[in-house]
C-alpha cells in the first residue's frame, strides 16, 4: 500500500467503522460503576415504597395545629414511636402525635411531621406517653417525603447508555437489581516487536532496550476499559510475528502491536496485514506516530503503532482508545478540549498535525496558559508523564505565535466531561 497520509479524524472514523459493541454479560450492581448500561433497568416497586419522614420529630395531624402560636399553643400525646425497622400499626387519630425518626414510614392518618427541636416537651421523654407542645401551625405535607419520589413501580431507573456512578449502583439496588446488563470488556493482544527488546527484568546489553511500550500499552488497556493480554516480544523475524500477531487476532477482540510498522529493512506489519488481511491505512497526518497501521485479520481490528514509546502511546490515545470505548458501548469518544494561549512560540517545520506533550494550568488571572514539554522526543515517556494534554497545532506548516490561542486535548479528564 503506498505511502498516503490521511487526516486524524479520518483514521479515527475508520476504527471506529470497524469495531462494535461487545456481547452483554451480566456483573454483580457494583461492578457497574463507570460503566454504561447495556439494557434499561426497571424498579419493580415504588421508590421510596412508602411516604417517610425527612427529618427527627413528631407525626402529626395538621389540622390538629391550625392557629398555634405562641400565645395560644396546642397541646398532643404522643401515642406512638415509629423508626426505621419499627412500624406504629395503629392509625394516628386527632389530639394524638407519633414520636418518629427520619427515613421511618408515616403512619396511616398523620399528614405532617414537625422537626424535634421547635416541639416542647411538657410531661415524659418526649416518646409515647409524653405530652408535648406545638407553638406553630403545620402544613400538610410538611417534612414528608411522598411514596415513589424517586421512581414509580414500572419505571427506568436507569436507562442503557447511562454510565452508572456509585450513588448510580445504590439506585440500582433500590430498584431491586442485584445484576445488571453492560458490554463486555474486550480483550486486547499486546505484542512488542523488535530484536533489540528483552523485558523489563534483563539488564540490557549493548544494542538492546527493555521493553517499556508493553507496560505502557496494557496499562492504556485497563484504563480504557479493556482487558490486556501479552503475548510477548517478537523478534525481527516475519515468520515469528506472523505465529505471535495471527495467535493473538484468533483468541482477542483487538490485536495493537508497537514497532515493525514503519518504513524500515526490518518492518513486517503492514506486509503481513495486507498477506493476511486487509489495510485500512498506514500513514496518519500526525506526530508523534506518522506510520501506524490500522487494518483486519481474521477479522479482527488490528493496531500497528510506532516502536518509539511516545508515540505508541499518544496513537493508542487517538484510536485505540475510542475503539475500546465505543466496543463497551460508551457513547462519548473525544477527550475534552480547551483553548489555552501557549507561553512561548511553537515551531513547526512538518506539514504533519503535532500533538505536543504539554501542560496546562490557571494562571493568577484565571486564564489557561499551556507550556509545552522541553523536549518532543519520540522516545522519551518522562514528558507523558508529566503532561496533562497534547498541544494541538494543525496541519500545515504554520506555528503558534507566543501568545496565541491552541487546542489542548486533555488526557487527564475522562470524555463527556463538560468543563
Amino acid at each position: 500500500m503506498a505511502e498516503n497520509m490521511i487526516l486524524v479524524e479520518e483514521a479515527r472514523d475508520i476504527v471506529l467503522d470497524h469495531v462494535g459493541q461487545m456481547p452483554r454479560v451480566r456483573v454483580p450492581v457494583w461492578k457497574a460503576a463507570g460503566l454504561p448500561l447495556a439494557e434499561d433497568v426497571v424498579t419493580d416497586i415504588d421508590l421510596s415504597p412508602f411516604a417517610n419522614s425527612a427529618m427527627d420529630g413528631y407525626a402529626v395531624v395538621a389540622a390538629d395545629l391550625t392557629g398555634a402560636s405562641e400565645g395560644a399553643p396546642v397541646e398532643l400525646d404522643v401515642v406512638g414511636h415509629e423508626a426505621a425497622g419499627h412500624v406504629f400499626s395503629d392509625r394516628v387519630e386527632p389530639g394524638h402525635a407519633v414520636r418518629i425518626m427520619t427515613g421511618a414510614p408515616v403512619p396511616e392518618g398523620a399528614d405532617a411531621v414537625v422537626k424535634y427541636e421547635v416541639v416542647q416537651v411538657l410531661e415524659g421523654d418526649g416518646n409515647e406517653g409524653s405530652r408535648i407542645r406545638f407553638s406553630a401551625p403545620a402544613k400538610v405535607g410538611e417534612n414528608i417525603r411522598v411514596a415513589g419520589l424517586e421512581a414509580h413501580a414500572g419505571e427506568a431507573v436507569l436507562r442503557a447508555g447511562d454510565v452508572v456512578t456509585p450513588a448510580g449502583c445504590g439506585l440500582l439496588a433500590s430498584a431491586g437489581a442485584s445484576e445488571v446488563t453492560v458490554h463486555a470488556a474486550p480483550r486486547v493482544g499486546i505484542i512488542a516487536l523488535g530484536t533489540e527488546l528483552v523485558s523489563p527484568d534483563q539488564v540490557p546489553a549493548r544494542g538492546q532496550i527493555r521493553d517499556a511500550n508493553s507496560a505502557a500499552l496494557m496499562a492504556a488497556t485497563v484504563t480504557a476499559g479493556a482487558e490486556p493480554e501479552f503475548f510477548g516480544i517478537a523478534p525481527d523475524d516475519p515468520v515469528a510475528i506472523e505465529q505471535l500477531v495471527l495467535k493473538a487476532a484468533e483468541t482477542c477482540d483487538f490485536v495493537v502491536t508497537s514497532g515493525g510498522a514503519s518504513a524500515g529493512d526490518y518492518d513486517y506489519v503492514t506486509a503481513l496485514v495486507e498477506r493476511e488481511g486487509q489495510v485500512l491505512f498506514d500513514h496518519i497526518s500526525m506526530k508523534p506516530g506518522k506510520a501506524i497501521t490500522f487494518g483486519l485479520l481474521a477479522g479482527k481490528p488490528f493496531l500497528g503503532l510506532s516502536g518509539n514509546p511516545a508515540a505508541a502511546v499518544v496513537g493508542f490515545e487517538m484510536l485505540a482508545r475510542p475503539a475500546i470505548r465505543k466496543m463497551r458501548g460508551f457513547s462519548a469518544f473525544d477527550r475534552p478540549v480547551q483553548m489555552a494561549r501557549v507561553d512561548r512560540e511553537i515551531k513547526k517545520r512538518q506539514a504533519r498535525r503535532f500533538y505536543n506533550r504539554a501542560h496546562v494550568e490557571r494562571d493568577a488571572a484565571g486564564e489557561l496558559v499551556v507550556t509545552e514539554a522541553p523536549s518532543q522526543n519520540s522516545a522519551l515517556l518522562g514528558t507523558l508523564q508529566r503532561a496533562n494534554c497534547l498541544l494541538k497545532v494543525a496541519d500545515g506548516f504554520e506555528g503558534i505565535p507566543a501568545g496565541g490561542m491552541a487546542e489542548v486535548v486533555r488526557i487527564d479528564i475522562p470524555e463527556g466531561t463538560v468543563l
